[in-house]
């Protein structure tokens, strides 16, 4: 069995599969290869809606794919809000010890009240 690479016409994702399963699932989905993932997400969307195909959800799921990938896809979107964390915790570290080694002058007014109406 020879196995030869190919991509999926909706997310991208490349396998290396054999020539009968690669027919098989063109076959399936009207001539188009659809990866693992995203010809499960087909059917589940085919099966779910009543009165529609393959072929109709075979287009919805492209529109999405499309949508996602012009949005930096999931993975992309991961590791932006992975960057905006880092960046969040390091502007909340720098803040903090900024603030703990001189206190802000509220600060001052806070301790100074305080000495003050105990007297001191």
């Amino acid at each position: 069995m020879e196995v030869e690479a190919v991509s999926c016409e909706c997310c991208g994702l490349e396998e290396e599969c054999t020539g009968e399963y690669i027919g098989g699932v063109r076959a399936y989905f009207g001539g188009r290869w659809l990866c693992g993932l995203c010809s499960e997400a087909v059917k589940y969307e085919a099966g779910k809606c009543a009165g529609s195909d393959v072929e109709e959800a075979v287009r919805a799921h492209m529109a999405i794919c499309r949508t996602l990938k012009m949005s930096g896809g999931p993975a992309g979107r991961v590791a932006a809000g992975m960057r905006q964390m880092l960046r969040t915790a390091s502007l909340k570290r720098t803040s903090s010890s900024t603030s703990s080694s001189s206190p802000s002058p509220r600060q001052h007014r806070h301790h100074r009240a305080s000495a003050l109406s105990v007297g001191i």
